[in-house]
């Protein structure tokens, strides 16, 4: 190579070099001060591209668990309604079995009755009242076969989404709720059956079967949900192993090993300071020529 003063190639190869060893560096400190071995899409397009699907899903997964668990809840306070409506229906039994005998007379018997009456209308003021999140669960309102969901307040049954697509076996299904109140359950002044009225002695016998009947309804309603919060836990387990075994497999494409890229990092910061060395000297090669002029 000819000694000239006009270029320095040496000390242009030489930044070049240092250029590319300290990009880089410049990759290795971000993937380790970041812990992503894929930050931008030139580090891996595809990589990115499937880590941010991978993201989507996870995140839509863990809602899907939160929903599940809400739903839980929702079951616990319409069960614990019922819990407290089987009281009713156990003092309107004792009650009935109580008007049945000959004992007493018609005065008595109608202050009995009174009572009946009161635990009646207290059963249709717990299932009107009993809500979750403003959505009420032992009127009925729940009690549909069909559900629809187009307006701002769904109506029919309860749908739970707990998937993170719109696919009727994978992602939701829908809870029933039957109708607990004191004239669906066929008791009190406001049904039409036997257990209207425990007023007379004949009344009073007629109701005690159909006290048995609503105490199965309620125990229905009440087994309905206890198999719904099974099935529940059951989904949230599976939803859980779902999200970790996703997140696992996002981590490998996007988490950098960091034994690997730090070994890649002290090689950069060797070669860069290298090139800097090497540049520095190719900067004083032409002075060699400046000392033939001079001479």
């Amino acid at each position: 190579m000819s000694l000239v003063i006009n270029h320095n190639m040496m000390a242009m190869n030489a930044a070049r070099n240092l250029g590319a060893s300290y990009g880089n560096l410049s990759t290795s400190v971000r993937r380790l001060s970041s812990g992503l071995r894929v930050g931008t899409a030139a580090d891996d397009a595809a990589g990115l591209a499937i880590r941010e699907l991978m993201r989507a899903e996870i995140a839509s997964i863990n809602q899907g668990v939160r929903n599940a668990n809400d739903a839980i809840s929702l079951i616990q306070t319409a069960d614990g309604g019922l819990q407290i409506i089987d009281e009713k229906l156990i003092r309107m039994k004792e009650l009935a079995e109580q008007a049945a005998t000959g004992t007493y007379n018609s005065d008595q018997r109608l202050m009995i009755e009174s009572e009946y009456q009161a635990m009646a209308s207290e059963i249709t003021r717990i299932a009107n009242a009993t809500d979750f999140n403003g959505v009420h669960l032992l009127n009925g309102n729940l009690s549909s076969d069909k559900h629809d969901g187009s307006g701002l307040t769904a109506t029919g049954k309860l749908k739970i989404h707990f998937g993170s697509g719109n696919d009727s076996a994978e992602d939701y299904y829908y809870i029933t709720i039957g109708n607990s109140t004191a004239s669906a359950l066929g008791v009190g002044n406001q049904a039409t059956g036997d257990g209207s009225s425990i007023s007379t002695q004949q009344a009073a016998q007629k109701a005690l079967e159909a006290i048995n009947k609503a105490i199965i309804s309620k125990d229905k309603i009440r087994a309905h949900l206890g198999a719904a919060q099974n099935r529940l836990e059951n989904t949230i387990s599976n939803l859980q192993i779902q999200a970790e075994n996703l997140q696992a497999a996002e981590s490998r494409i996007s988490d950098v090993d960091v034994a690997t890229e730090m070994t890649e990092f002290v090689r950069n910061q060797v070669l860069t300071q290298s090139a800097v060395a090497m540049l520095s000297q190719a900067n004083s090669l032409p002075q060699m020529a400046l000392q033939l002029i001079g001479g």
